[in-house]
């Protein structure tokens, strides 16, 4: 019998067409996601009207795209999130 931490290392199918994913989504996903492994979201609802232009060494540069990165972000995304922590803890 397979335990729940090994049902959690199935991979989810590589999708290639629009239909690929509409049968997965009709699918019991329970093998592949577990509530201990999701975390929160948070969803952008204003629209940006300003762009900043910053200017800032290489090495931070590639520090925070690698930090990015590893939180599965678009860059810019991640500097804005991290001025909006800063406000809120400032």
């Amino acid at each position: 019998m397979k335990g729940k931490s090994e049902n959690m290392k199935k991979k989810l199918p590589a999708l290639k067409t629009d239909d690929d994913a509409e049968r997965l989504l009709k699918r019991d996903l329970s093998d592949y996601i577990h509530a201990d492994s999701l975390q929160p979201f948070p969803f952008e609802f204003r629209p940006k009207q300003k762009s900043v232009n910053l200017r800032i060494s290489e090495e931070l540069l590639k520090a925070v795209r690698a930090a990015a990165r590893r939180r599965g972000i678009p860059y810019q995304r991640y500097n804005r999130q991290a001025l909006e922590l800063a406000l809120k803890q400032g």
